[in-house]
């Protein structure tokens, strides 16, 4: 077993580089002025497990686009679908700063909609329309690799124009080849975080370090696990010694949905959602659960309450990347290229990065977070190290064929009943 074995999918491997790269030179600091957020507070374990070569995603026979006439000269808006609670906020909770700089630097005026809760959800709700060459009223929105590779695949975005683009070169240098789009052509990487357990720790009354102390009697039915199954079945797999990032069968996913069925049946799962999970947790119907990392830390900032805790279980975490692309049908791509391209002003990113907590992917962001706050310069969550990842085992789910996707979807819709 090699303690600093690289992650076998493609995107994963390129992240751990690319945080690697980006943590040289890292120093230490005193205890952090965000105390709200208790960055040192968070608990650690893991153990690292072999990994296989997984197949690369079939970005082969994308489809011919014929674009929309663009309109950006006349029409100065963006309209852009984001997931919830992933854009720094003012102190009351009404406007988002960066965004409001945007707009007047730039004269642009950007329509910013919390549209998304899970990947399947939304892509289902607008596919229809992409499809049929109908508006969805959005420029920009925002979807995890694989659900990235799908929409490129089927010819659901446009290409961006990277030479408008100055500030796209500072996307970190080994995530520009991902094998869903090669060269970055369509997409720009918005954040990464981690898949893992979240708990308040005064509620729960003890420590919780794997998924098998979430099945414990005394915390059924309030227990929240998220339903893009690439992180729960994903955790549940490592949790039973299969690596999701590697060949792992049909028959061993199965038996990670029977063992999320079990927990279900046996009333230990109160609810199986996407972002919305985080309003079973605000109002005390769920104590703990299967979670993405940077909500926890918001969490903590919105209630100021220290006792939400987010952990890597002991059996691995998962690794996630979401992406900013351009619907097929908007008329506005060059102005929602300047949004992206805003994103990556290494100044900008650091503030998002400093309110959201998640990984941030542009070079240069994290010595422009040593002046916003050191210590979280030195955060794993933000800027996290190659050692870091590989001794906590955090992997991303392998890349599926086109047949795989629908297959597993399929099985995980029968499970979660939809």
């Amino acid at each position: 077993m090699d303690p600093f074995r690289q992650p076998a999918d493609p995107e994963i491997a390129a992240l751990v580089r690319a945080a690697q790269a980006s943590a040289r030179g890292r120093r230490r600091h005193g205890p952090s002025r965000r105390d709200v957020l208790g960055l040192a507070a968070l608990g650690i374990g893991g153990s690292a497990l072999a990994a296989c070569a997984p197949p690369e995603p079939p970005t082969a026979g994308v489809a011919a686009v014929e674009l929309p006439q663009d309109r950006s000269d006349t029409e100065k808006t963006v309209g852009w679908a984001n997931w919830t609670a992933y854009l720094d906020m003012d102190d009351a909770g009404k406007t988002y700063p960066t965004l409001t700089a945007f707009e007047k630097q730039t004269g642009i005026k950007v329509s910013y909609t919390e549209d998304i809760d899970d990947n399947d959800t939304y892509f289902n709700k607008i596919a229809p329309q992409l499809r049929a060459k109908q508006d969805i009223n959005r420029d920009i929105f925002t979807f995890t690799d694989w659900m990235a590779n799908r929409i490129i695949r089927e010819g659901l975005c446009q290409p961006l124009e990277l030479i408008q683009m100055a500030n796209a070169g500072n996307l970190l240098a080994p995530l520009r080849e991902v094998s869903f789009d090669p060269g970055r052509q369509h997409s720009l990487t918005w954040q990464s975080g981690f898949a893992g357990i979240g708990y308040h720790k005064k509620k729960v009354g003890r420590e919780l370090k794997s998924l098998e102390d979430l099945w414990a009697d005394d915390l059924k039915g309030r227990i929240s696990v998220l339903s893009e199954f690439r992180d729960t079945l994903g955790l549940i797999m490592q949790q039973q010694g299969v690596d999701p990032s590697g060949d792992f069968t049909r028959e061993q996913f199965e038996a990670a949905i029977g063992e999320l069925d079990k927990r279900v049946n046996d009333g230990y799962i109160r609810r199986i959602k996407g972002n919305s999970y985080l309003n079973d947790l605000k109002s005390g119907n769920a104590v703990a659960g299967i979670v993405w990392s940077g909500d926890l830390f918001i969490l903590r900032a919105e209630t100021e309450d220290e006792d939400w805790e987010f952990v890597i279980p002991e059996s691995g975490g998962m690794l996630w990347s979401d992406n900013l692309m351009v619907p097929i049908t908007s008329h506005h791509r060059r102005n929602a290229q300047r949004v992206m391209d805003y994103y990556y002003e290494p100044k900008v990113a650091a503030e998002v990065a400093a309110w959201v907590n998640y990984i941030c992917p542009v070079e240069g962001a994290r010595e422009e977070m040593e002046k916003i706050d050191p210590d979280l310069a030195e955060s794993p969550f933000i800027f996290p190290g190659e050692d870091y990842i590989a001794e906590h085992d955090i992997v991303g789910f392998r890349a599926l064929s086109a047949q795989e996707d629908a297959d597993y979807s399929a099985l995980w819709a029968k499970a979660v009943g939809n």
